[in-house]
């Protein structure tokens, strides 16, 4: 049975994939640069060190350092969002439940601690998670497994028992390779692009999902 469910959070905690691009948007305007929404789509799920190198020319990541704009990029990310965020329809409900049943469960983020933390803390879900694994904490990051690996590991749950939650291609390849089942949600990708993917089960948001849904999961 499922004794683990692992949560990433851009697209799947929150739905917040325009904030996102709205931040970044803000943030190439201050360099000059053109931002590529197709491009940026592309990355979804990858961290600033991935997405960076291919949004900005090598002479601006030389002069300011990629750690400063990342963390530029993020403060404004959290200014954009902080009067906007709300969970995902029927997360707070599948917590809930999930808990009730006495599974365990976790955050996998490729997303910096700041932002990790700004959303617990603005969603008042913190308290319910009994591992949390953000990009700041790994050396590999999606769609390297390290972070989910790592989610299994603090959570005491063998990965062959968890099941991630994931919106980007790049998480659920992640998921995959950690040998975890995987429920996709179509909030960043349609249903038809996440349906090429290899996942358990396709769904819109949580309202769809519950304790007994994911019991029917086959495991390995």
């Amino acid at each position: 049975m499922i004794s683990g469910v692992i949560f990433d959070m851009d697209g799947v905690l929150v739905d917040n994939r325009e904030a996102h691009s709205e931040a970044f948007v803000i943030f190439c305007e201050r360099y000059g640069v053109e931002m590529s929404q197709e491009r940026l789509l592309a990355m979804y799920g990858m961290g600033n060190d991935d997405i960076m190198p291919a949004l900005l020319p090598r002479e601006i990541i030389e002069r300011v350092g990629l750690e400063a704009l990342a963390d530029e990029k993020e403060a404004i990310y959290r200014e954009v969002y902080a009067d906007a965020i709300v969970p995902t329809p029927g997360l707070i409900e599948f917590i809930d439940d999930l808990r009730r049943h006495g599974v365990r469960l976790a955050v996998g983020s490729s997303g910096m601690r700041a932002n990790v933390d700004f959303v617990l803390e603005k969603l008042g879900v913190a308290a319910q998670f009994d591992a949390v694994v953000h990009g700041d904490m790994v050396t590999r990051r999606k769609p390297d497994p390290e972070i989910f690996l790592t989610c299994s590991q603090l959570m005491g749950t063998p990965p062959e028992e968890c099941l991630v939650c994931e919106d980007s291609f790049s998480g659920i390849e992640a998921a995959r390779s950690a040998g975890m089942k995987v429920v996709a949600l179509a909030t960043s990708f349609t249903h038809e692009e996440l349906a090429a993917t290899d996942n358990d089960l396709i769904i819109k948001d949580f309202r769809e999902l519950s304790c007994d849904r994911i019991a029917t999961i086959p495991l390995p």
